[in-house]
């Protein structure tokens, strides 16, 4: 029995690995049932034996994007200052991460929610995931009187919407034009919208 959940679990990671490079690679558009299998190596027919369809598939493939940011801002934040410097700096990672990574930006926050998944548990999990990173570091705040609850709400719905905005005219368009100019926008419009009154 604990041979058969392991050679399964193994075939469920072969296909997980092949769309997360076709993803990474080539984006959402050319996904599909055919070059997942021929990407892992087998038939398209046994794909089916692992996942009902190809968006469970990619719903699989966000969860571990996700893992992936989370422990690449971990590493560049385990040291920071608690409260907001620790919320800026994870913000910045998390940017950070997506500049390096566009084809999981692309497939976070360009593709249509019903090529990613009819689920809205999918939508809720690219929606809240910058919250679920930095709500350590909110609860602190309001617990040692930093900020007031109204106001950290306020902030992290402004970051919301800013950071997405602020990846896709860099990432799509090049504006700004330089990563320094990138970076530089970023760190003043954080502290425009973290330290404001």
């Amino acid at each position: 029995m604990v041979k058969n959940t392991v050679q399964e679990e193994r075939m469920r990671n072969y296909f997980i690995q092949a769309t997360k490079e076709i993803l990474r690679g080539e984006g959402l558009k050319v996904v599909s049932v055919r070059n997942i299998a021929e990407r892992a190596g087998y038939s398209y027919a046994t794909l089916y034996n692992y996942f009902g369809d190809v968006k469970e598939l990619i719903f699989e493939c966000i969860n571990d994007f996700q893992e992936e940011c989370e422990e690449f801002v971990e590493a560049r934040t385990n040291k920071s200052e608690r409260g907001i410097s620790k919320i800026k700096d994870t913000i910045i990672a998390y940017a950070n991460f997506f500049v390096q990574h566009p084809g999981i930006f692309e497939l976070f926050y360009l593709e249509k929610p019903n090529d990613i998944s009819k689920k809205q548990p999918t939508l809720d999990l690219i929606y809240n995931f910058l919250d679920r990173l930095t709500m350590e570091e909110w609860v602190y705040c309001i617990k040692n009187n930093i900020k007031k609850m109204d106001e950290a709400e306020r902030m992290k719905s402004e970051i919301r919407f800013i950071i997405p905005g602020i990846l896709l005219l860099y990432l799509n368009r090049r504006r700004p034009e330089s990563y320094k100019q990138f970076s530089a926008e970023l760190n003043s419009q954080l502290d425009y919208i973290l330290h404001k009154e």
